[in-house]
């Protein structure tokens, strides 16, 4: 830099014996690792603000509102490169919670072919994060076609979104059709209130082995 004060850049790249191509990648190189190195302390300094409790998502928004796009991949994998991890990890959504009423026969049997609609459905609760919260899905699945019947969600795993969800389904069949409806031993399955809804449709309550996701994998 302090030659450039003297003399012109041909002359010094005649000297060196470089293109000026080569010098304007080289000049770009740097500008660009120089970038990278301050969006990297910016990442750091975000991430020990907030004590770890940000993860790569939380970071990247918060890169964004101070006005530094970066992929949210980018994020990730500099922040591995820094040994940067969060501290908090969600907790998975268990649907067992324990014994309540006497779980149901296992009528599939992994059997998920369905020879009509409305001869076989399948349910289960699913846990997604957004935006930093947790939201719960209870949707019902037609094994004929793989047509959602009915659903509901949640903030929270309670049994009315359950039983919400019920409702909608009862709503597009009569009573009496004697289909199996499947599900894992979930705690709001086993109970007694929701079994005997069941049962007063003309519904065969199926069971999966206790912790055997692959009984209901359709699902």
């Amino acid at each position: 830099m302090e030659l450039r004060q003297k003399y012109g850049l041909k002359g010094l790249l005649g000297i060196a014996g470089l293109s000026r191509s080569t010098y304007y990648y080289v000049q770009k190189s740097i500008q660009k690792e120089d970038k990278r190195a301050r969006h990297k302390e910016t990442i750091k300094a975000i991430f020990e603000q907030h004590k770890a409790r940000y993860g790569y998502r939380r970071i990247t928004m918060e890169l964004h509102s101070r006005g530094i796009c970066l992929n949210h991949k980018t994020v990730l994998k500099w922040m591995n490169e820094m040994g940067l991890y969060c501290k908090i990890r969600r907790k998975k959504y268990n649907s067992f919670r324990g014994e309540s009423n006497k779980a149901a026969e296992n009528l599939i049997q992994r059997n998920f072919h369905a020879r009509k609609p409305n001869e076989k459905w399948t349910t289960d609760v699913t846990e997604f994060a957004l935006l930093g919260k947790k939201v719960y899905l209870s949707p019902i699945l037609d094994m004929y076609n793989s047509e959602i019947i009915a659903y509901s969600i949640s903030l929270t795993p309670n049994y009315k979104m359950v039983t919400d969800m019920l409702a909608k389904a009862f709503r597009k069949i009569p009573d009496g059709t004697n289909l199996i409806f499947h599900s894992d031993q979930g705690w709001c399955y086993r109970l007694k209130d929701y079994q005997e809804k069941l049962k007063e449709k003309g519904i065969r309550q199926s069971m999966s082995r206790k912790g055997n996701c692959l009984d209901n994998s359709i699902m």
